[in-house]
């Protein structure tokens, strides 16, 4: 049986390069040989034990590579191809996807639901950090990648460019809105730059590594706020004059940063969460206004699929934004446990790590 290596979860805190076979392929799968991939801050979750993955896992969920072998009833793509498929990989017939709810995808249920079920590759499913990936449902997830683009500029596609922007799209940012967007790491500045493509005229960035709100004033922050230097609620506020804005994203995952968004939006306002909590959360009484301010609080998780995933390249190609900023460093798979290492202590100003063969 031919082997490959991967990136394996073997306990918390080791993530270890390793071999196992290369999967097998069924009638709707594919297998890709992987070109590029990159470690995700969920990843590092996991690799913490914060949130829990099976021993013997391969990890990873933003996949470029090339189609190696189709399954007897995959239809429409050849093997050669240049494709990337979503860090979510629905069904595409359960309940929840006929509903338009892709990332719950409840596949195998008796009901079609499953919270977080669209999210298989490196948490329910092998993943992509290894030579060769098996997506499941092939087509309803396998996107062609454009001639033209390199495989670093569709690398941020498969989810933090798609969960980036979908903070601003379900926070329902219109032309005209004022915009602040929590965290500037790379889902905080796609986020940034999702509010910017929706119309915001006032985006506000907060964080506290000066690089990062350098490239977010290129993603299109209007003002940004460093939170070690002043109070972020304090400083929103006043660029608002004391309205407070319309949509607040939450990109980190923190009681902190979920508790100065909330704190910030006007009344009738939206908290658009991205984060992944590790722990409970509260809502402050005032920021609330116990219950009567008309606020909309909403989560979402990366939207997928192979339309997805051919809007956001599209967005791309039209150099709408630009994303070659985000990729800092590189590694070979066979460094990728340097790789961790680095991303994991966010040492040397990274922001995300390009993985090749």
């Amino acid at each position: 049986m031919p082997k490959m290596k991967a990136a394996i979860f073997v306990e918390p805190g080791r993530i270890v390069l390793d071999e196992k076979p290369v999967p097998d392929v069924g009638p709707l799968d594919a297998l890709i040989r992987v070109t590029t991939t990159t470690i995700c801050g969920t990843d590092v979750h996991i690799l913490k034990g914060e949130y829990p993955v099976r021993k013997g896992l391969t990890i990873g969920h933003e996949p470029v590579g090339i189609i190696e072998k189709l399954g007897s009833a995959v239809q429409g793509y050849k093997e050669g191809q240049r494709v990337i498929a979503g860090a979510i990989t629905p069904s595409g017939h359960s309940n929840a996807c006929l509903c338009g709810c892709h990332s719950q995808d409840g596949a195998g249920t008796a009901h079609g639901w499953k919270a977080i079920g669209g999210w298989k590759f490196g948490n329910t499913i092998d993943g992509a950090q290894a030579e060769y990936l098996l997506v499941p449902d092939a087509m309803a997830n396998l996107a062609p990648v454009p001639e033209g683009l390199s495989d670093e500029q569709v690398l941020m596609c498969p989810d933090i460019m798609s969960t980036g922007f979908s903070g601003a799209e379900s926070g329902k940012v219109r032309i005209g809105d004022t915009v602040a967007v929590f965290a500037q790491g790379p889902i905080g500045l796609c986020a940034t730059a999702g509010a910017k493509l929706s119309g915001a005229t006032t985006i506000i960035a907060v964080d506290s590594i000066a690089k990062r709100l350098e490239i977010a004033r290129h993603m299109g922050a209007d003002h940004v706020v460093n939170f070690r230097e002043q109070d972020p609620v304090e400083a929103i506020m006043k660029i608002t004059n004391g309205r407070g804005v319309d949509v607040a994203i939450e990109a980190l995952g923190t009681q902190a940063t979920f508790q100065a968004g909330l704190s910030v939006i006007r009344p009738g306002g939206t908290l658009s969460s991205l984060g992944v909590y590790s722990s409970d959360l509260t809502i402050p009484l005032s920021a609330f206004a116990a219950g009567l301010g008309d606020h909309k609080i909403i989560t979402t998780l990366c939207p997928g699929g192979k339309e997805r995933m051919r809007r956001l390249m599209d967005v791309v190609a039209a150099q709408r934004v630009d994303l070659k900023p985000l990729v800092t460093h590189r590694f070979k798979l066979d460094d990728i446990e340097k790789a961790y290492d680095l991303f994991a202590n966010q040492r040397d100003g990274v922001l995300k790590v390009a993985i090749v063969p």
